[in-house]
């Protein structure tokens, strides 16, 4: 998947959507529960349901190696089940020494073939580089993070009043292109999207945080747009899990639907469609 096919995508469907399968077995649909792989039947309903109105599918892969080698089969099946034309992340949040990063690499652009794996950028160049080694293939730097949690390192300023997340963006802008470099930006630090724009002018943004956590939509689009759109807005529990009943499928559509419309007036508005 690459820039161009993706904004191309973008164009096409009038939509911006990320769908978020945070496939949890707490929160299923219990009439699912019998059928030999849950998690991919729950799955398939959903990208069913969705795929008409998203651009992209972000399996959170802790929802699937929790349940050891049938959730890595889940996981396989899903991403195989995805429409080829969708962006697809594996939302890992890998970063380790080099050497230990180039097999994360093999695993979720090799053998799983995702489009693109977010990575914690915080032991440096060579923790990510070996993913920007494959074409075509995308490397997605948590930058600045939409939960509570974000609050107790990310904004750490140094002497000159400088954050640490600003320093992050800085840095790691350096180590890839706009073409293979994307960033996590949290929905929920409105207030901070400027910022990050400012410092990185032609990069996507994956943008989680919209529903469930509070973000809004509004406010991304405002302070995170560029030129090629630049945005990706991730949604999971808000589509995944509007119904748990017969109709979890059809409600999941009605939340997608719901989304994209606001997001084609948002196009529209910008003048991009």
């Amino acid at each position: 998947m690459t820039k161009d096919k993706l904004i191309a995508e973008i164009k096409s469907k009038k939509s911006f959507l990320c769908v978020g399968l945070d496939t949890d077995m707490d929160l299923i649909p219990k009439h699912l529960l019998d059928t030999e792989d849950p998690i991919f039947e729950f799955n398939k309903a959903i990208i069913d349901a969705t795929k008409d109105y998203c651009v992209a599918y972000k399996p959170n892969i802790a929802f699937y190696e929790c349940h050891g080698p049938k959730g890595w089969e889940s996981l396989k099946k899903t991403l195989d089940y995805i429409p080829k034309d969708k962006f697809t992340i594996a939302d890992a949040k890998r970063g380790d020494i080099g050497n230990t990063s180039r097999y994360y690499a093999k695993t979720f652009f090799e053998y799983m073939d995702f489009d693109a794996v977010t990575i914690a950028p915080y032991m440096g160049e060579d923790s990510i580089t070996p993913f920007l080694e494959y074409k075509d293939k995308w490397v997605i730097a948590l930058a600045l993070t939409s939960n509570k949690g974000a609050l107790d390192f990310q904004f750490m300023t140094d002497l000159n009043g400088k954050k640490l997340y600003e320093h992050v963006l800085e840095k790691t802008s350096k180590w890839g292109t706009p073409r293979q470099l994307m960033y996590v930006v949290g929905a929920t630090r409105a207030e901070s999207i400027k910022t990050v724009r400012n410092i990185v002018p032609n990069h996507f943004f994956l943008v989680p945080g919209i529903g469930a956590q509070g973000g809004s939509l509004a406010d991304t689009s405002n302070f995170g747009w560029n030129e090629d759109c630049g945005l990706l807005v991730n949604s999971s529990r808000g589509i995944l899990y509007a119904s748990n009943g017969l109709d979890f499928a059809e409600k999941s559509r009605e939340k997608a639907v719901e989304i994209q419309k606001q997001m084609e007036v948002i196009l529209v508005e910008k003048e991009f469609i």
